[in-house]
């Protein structure tokens, strides 16, 4: 069965860093797009990052594009999200999504939930001082 596993939440204060991982079981990730969300308590998920499949590049919202980066490592079947210059707004609960997109060479868009199959159960991350 296909599996995605988040990691990496946890309590920084502004301006601080994490690095989230989502690990892939039971499916080869370089064949799925990887898509980021989060959703704060009361709000809607939001789009964060993407990265596509084999022909495509990652992705970023306007509200972390030069802050976070999203990246594959394929060796250990992972994606991570490196976030840097965390503000209170980052604050949320975040998912990691996969869909299979094989050799496509389009970009991955991002926030769209539709787009995806599979979810992680989710890693909290807190941003206050």
């Amino acid at each position: 069965q296909l599996q995605l596993v988040e990691s990496g939440g946890g309590l920084v204060q502004p301006g601080g860093s994490l690095r989230l991982s989502c690990e892939a079981s039971g499916f080869t990730l370089n064949y799925y797009t990887i898509g980021w969300f989060r959703q704060a308590p009361g709000k809607e998920r939001e789009g964060v990052s993407c990265i596509s499949s084999i022909g495509g590049g990652p992705n970023h919202a306007d509200s972390v594009r030069g802050r976070f980066t999203i990246s594959r490592d394929s060796a250990k079947n992972t994606v991570y999200l490196q976030m840097n210059g965390l503000k209170p707004e980052d604050t949320g609960t975040y998912y990691c999504a996969a869909s299979f997109t094989g050799y496509s060479q389009t970009t991955c868009r991002v926030g769209y939930s539709s787009d995806y199959n599979y979810w992680g159960q989710g890693t909290q991350v807190t941003v206050s001082s």
